[in-house]
């Protein structure tokens, strides 16, 4: 549904992407994850067509997004920062995207009202806080029935009840309507609990792509202990991200296929041979762990 080939991005002499490729599914909830100014908001701006791309290729169902206003129209975008007309109530919006979207559902609009029952419909959005200001443009975004839904940070400023309904709101589309999502976001926690694969982008380029799945059956933990001697040997041929100890009890974290790796330890005869699963928090700090993030001192 979502194809990025070769994208490259510059800002003057800033390359902010750096061919940069990206493969998001029909009907799958995707992670975009990635440290402070990797490149996740220029990424979701140019696939919106909001940046013009140096090089490469955005398509989405198939299209080119730069300058295809229809396509767009299939789109709900929700941006980090969001910009309201000052005069504008909530219904005014819904008047306003009715003309401009000729998708815009009606019906839906109204039985949405009962999703988001805190917020009054005729008072000005730019009155509201900034998680009802949030909560306004999901809703709307919502109502004209979209085929892909592009959330930048889309629960900042929301408590846990108006995330659950509106996770629950994009769930129902993706499952009836098979919409596909694309969702940027630093709250890893959550996200591990609602997309099915993820991107982990760095330094302009993705050096993850994956299901969660997969991912934590490539990366994981180790504990293991043995009678006498270490085999260092051994474990100079195991893929080890990080190494720690505890009294007797070595730490591991891998990244290797995890059959080869439990058979290789086996030979060694281990007092203790355990794989504790990491959350996806935990592998995100120890893909970027190599490559400049410090994280010898962060307690797993």
């Amino acid at each position: 549904m979502i194809k990025v080939e070769n994208l490259i991005k510059s800002f003057g002499d800033d390359k902010i992407l750096n061919n940069l490729n990206l493969n998001v599914n029909r009907g799958s909830v995707h992670g975009l994850l990635g440290p402070n100014g990797c490149g996740k908001t220029t990424l979701i701006k140019t696939l919106m067509g909001i940046y013009k791309q140096d090089n490469g290729s955005i398509k989405i169902n198939g299209e080119e997004v730069l300058d295809n206003s229809l396509l767009k129209n299939q789109i709900m975008y929700i941006p980090d920062e969001l910009y309201f007309f000052n005069q504008y109530s909530v219904d005014d919006y819904a008047k306003f995207y009715s003309k401009i979207y000729p998708s815009f559902n009606k019906a839906r609009y109204i039985k949405l009202k009962e999703v988001f029952d805190n917020i009054d419909t005729s008072k000005r959005v730019v009155k509201f806080s900034k998680g009802m200001q949030k909560q306004v443009a999901i809703w709307l975004g919502m109502c004209i029935m979209p085929k892909v839904i592009i959330l930048d940070e889309p629960i900042d400023g929301l408590d846990p009840v108006v995330r659950k309904k509106v996770y629950n709101a994009i769930f129902q589309d993706v499952s009836e309507r098979k919409t596909t999502v694309l969702i940027s976001s630093h709250n890893l926690r959550e996200l591990e609990g609602i997309c099915d694969t993820v991107s982990i982008l760095h330094e302009g380029k993705i050096i993850v792509e994956n299901s969660i799945e997969d991912i934590k059956d490539s990366i994981f933990k180790i504990q293991v202990a043995w009678k006498d001697k270490v085999p260092n040997e051994l474990l100079e041929n195991i893929k080890i991200l990080s190494k720690s100890k505890t009294g007797s009890i070595y730490l591991l974290i891998v990244k290797e296929d995890k059959e080869e790796a439990l058979a290789k330890l086996k030979q060694t005869s281990p007092l203790i041979l355990d794989i504790i699963p990491l959350t996806l928090e935990e592998i995100f700090i120890y893909e970027l762990g190599g490559k400049g993030y410090e994280i010898k001192n962060i307690l797993i």
